[in-house]
This record gives structure tokens, C-alpha cells and sequence, in this order.
């Protein structure tokens, strides 16, 4: 970029903190989330030998995984999806519907069992959500979901586990 680029581009960089806060995430505005589990006070560090390297990479490196690589965008059966570390369920599958994304996505999560912050990565502000309980990163919320809520709960597949309704869920990891 040559200085002439640069100084043609200072009108657009200065109008970006206004462009932001124009278009904020609605979703961040709407959704109160208030945990009401007691969070875990081990390192992420810790984790690392209980998840799978792509798991870790997710949940405590915050990365994505591709689009459409889940298996869990498939599933379809009756279960509760849980935190891939700690095991804290996360969603209901009756909450689980097909959006499209190539994410699992919920219209709703656990009450008590999220905890979100503003992330200004993709430089507009989205709700990133974590595990309240291990502080893992799961993914997404948008306010693109089908009513009543309205929520896209938008995760990694990766970052969760599975379990049918018939089986009991594993006893959480501290």
C-alpha cells in the first residue's frame, strides 16, 4: 500500500468505530446470559490431554472449524449435546434445527450454562459464547434463528459431545 492509498482510506478507518456501533449484533442487546454454575479454575493447559487436538484448538485456541465437517450437523436423535471438556450439557436436542450454516445450531441453549462476551474479530461486534463451567469456546449467537426467540446458536461441532436420551450423561470433569 503506498501512502497515497493509505491516506484515501483515513475517511473510511475513522467512520469504522461508527459503522460498528450502527450495526452491533442485536442478538448481544437481547440475549441476558447469567450463569448459574460455579465456573472451574483450571488453565487451559489443563485440557489438553482430555480433548482432541481440534477440540482443544476450538475451545480454548477459539478457533472454527470448516463448515459441514460435524457429524453432529446429522444428528437427529434425542440426547443432550455437552460441553466436549467438562461434559456441562449445553443444548437439548429438541432445540437443535438445521440452518443451513454447516454449524449445529440451537435456538436455544441450557438456561444457566452460557456465558458470552463481544467479539470484535471479524472487525463487526458478534456474541461469542463460552462453556460457563470450563470457559470453553463453543461459538456463535445471531438473532437470525426461527421464532419465538428469534437466536441462532450457531456452535462448533467439535466442541461438543453427544449423548442419546437413553444413556446417562457422563459425571463432569473437574
Amino acid at each position: 500500500m503506498n501512502r497515497r492509498t493509505l491516506l484515501q482510506s483515513l475517511p473510511a478507518l475513522a467512520a469504522l468505530p461508527l459503522f460498528s456501533a450502527c450495526s452491533r449484533n442485536k442478538a448481544a442487546e437481547t440475549i441476558s446470559m447469567k450463569p448459574t454454575v460455579r465456573p472451574l479454575n483450571k488453565p487451559p493447559e489443563e485440557w489438553r490431554a482430555l480433548v482432541s487436538p481440534a477440540a482443544y484448538k476450538v475451545l480454548f485456541k477459539e478457533e472454527t472449524e470448516p463448515p459441514g465437517s460435524s457429524p453432529l450437523n446429522r444428528e437427529d436423535r434425542p440426547g443432550t449435546y455437552v460441553c466436549a471438556a467438562c461434559y456441562l450439557p449445553l443444548f437439548d436436542s429438541a432445540n437443535k434445527y438445521e440452518s443451513g450454516t454447516g454449524w449445529p445450531s440451537f435456538t436455544q441453549p441450557v438456561e444457566g450454562h452460557m456465558a458470552t462476551k463481544h467479539d470484535y474479530k471479524m472487525i463487526l461486534p458478534r456474541t461469542e459464547y463460552h462453556c460457563a463451567r470450563c470457559g470453553g469456546h463453543q461459538g456463535h449467537v445471531f438473532n437470525d434463528g426461527p421464532l419465538p426467540r428469534g437466536e441462532r446458536w450457531c456452535n462448533n461441532g467439535v466442541a461438543l459431545r453427544f449423548v442419546l436420551r437413553s444413556e446417562p450423561l457422563p459425571p463432569l470433569r473437574s
